[in-house]
């Protein structure tokens, strides 16, 4: 198949650190290019990918200064996309609701997987384009009332030989988190967790301009370099250490989590997780296997002292089995095949001749 990928231009792809989506994108683009795929990513030119590269600006939008409307860039990347839109066969878009006014220009089928949330602004154009097919990345994410068109849900994946596994944690022990510094990810709960455990809380992320003030009044006046320690924004080669170390990593979000990708990069390496019970916390852990999914922090502290009960392998062979990248890209090319068999059925062709032409 011939296939677009569209990005969003904000970080580069994949992300040298904080970029959830970005990787994601990464790691579907090059696993279709392995499965035989002809694949066009556009994204920022510094993104790295098998795939060909096409980008209306050379590095990641965050890194330019000079740049004050980035809502610009975005119109331009959709417009080179859909400009060439019948030299694909389908365009997969991961940017939101951006797109939605560009796919019925064109005949070629585009997808949108839900890598956000819906806000009161943007689900006016969610709902006004609700026949489009949406891909969501965890059944929680989705909102009955709006009557999207779903067509499949397809858990993020990662690369289980990007991360190191850790059998046994670091001693001493300590707590990790790892997250954007914002309510919704809780680190003022993840501080409040360690304070009543007595142990080390290890801390890494990023804290962006619209969470300057929780992050200076909720979580900075804790940090003493001991027990609460905040090591900033980590990169991908830190995470391994980083989660693999800790006895437990701390997930005690307040939000209704789209998918959070951290559980399962903790996971991997062998760090069970400890998380509140929201969004797709119950999707992602198998609970009391590979962590404990909590109600409240005082069960998010009772979880800690029955960390010991779980073992470590069997977190690692939960990511194996539920989310690999070759799973994930195995979950989009389905989906991919569905909508051209659609098409093909629309315009009087068989469902056989479209699996003919489009089997590899």
């Amino acid at each position: 198949m011939r296939i677009a990928q569209i990005a969003p231009l904000w970080e580069r792809v994949p992300p040298p650190a904080y970029g959830g989506t970005e990787l994601v994108v990464g790691l579907l683009t090059d696993e279709l290019v392995r499965k035989g795929h002809d694949v066009t990513l556009f994204a920022s030119g510094d993104s790295i990918t098998l795939a060909k590269l096409e980008s209306v600006h050379p590095q990641a939008l965050r890194l330019d200064p000079n740049i004050k409307e980035y809502g610009i860039y975005e119109m331009l990347n959709l417009s080179r996309v859909y400009e060439q839109a019948d030299q694909f066969d389908i365009i997969h878009s991961h940017i939101g609701c951006a797109a939605l006014p560009y796919v019925n220009l064109v005949k070629t089928p585009t997808v949108h997987t839900l890598h956000g949330i819906f806000t009161p602004d943007n689900e006016k154009l969610f709902i006004h384009a609700k026949k489009q097919p949406f891909v969501s990345i965890s059944q929680a994410q989705r909102e009955k009332r709006l009557n999207l068109n779903c067509v499949a849900t397809v858990y993020n994946g990662i690369d289980p030989n990007r991360y190191t596994y850790h059998p046994q944690p670091d001693n001493p022990p300590y707590l990790a988190f790892l997250g954007r510094m914002s309510s919704e990810k809780g680190p003022h709960l993840a501080i409040e967790i360690a304070k009543r455990t007595g142990l080390p809380l290890k801390m890494a992320g990023k804290v962006d301009l619209v969470d300057q003030e929780f992050f200076a009044t909720q979580v900075k006046p804790h940090i003493d370099g001991k027990q609460i320690q905040y090591l900033g924004e980590a990169t991908h080669q830190d995470k391994s250490p980083l989660l693999g170390g800790a006895i437990a990593t701390l997930f005690p979000i307040t939000w209704r989590e789209p998918f959070g990708l951290v559980m399962v990069e903790s996971m991997i390496v062998g760090t069970p997780v400890i998380a509140m019970n929201l969004g797709s916390v119950p999707e992602v852990i198998s609970h009391e296997k590979s962590g404990y999914i909590c109600n409240s922090v005082d069960e998010c502290v009772a979880a800690v002292e029955r960390i010991s009960e779980l073992k470590r392998q069997d977190c690692r062979d939960h990511v194996l089995e539920n989310f690999s990248a070759k799973r994930m890209a195995d979950g989009y090319e389905a989906v991919y095949r569905q909508l051209l068999a659609e098409k093909f059925a629309k315009n009087g062709h068989t469902r056989k001749a479209m699996i003919s032409n489009f089997s590899y």
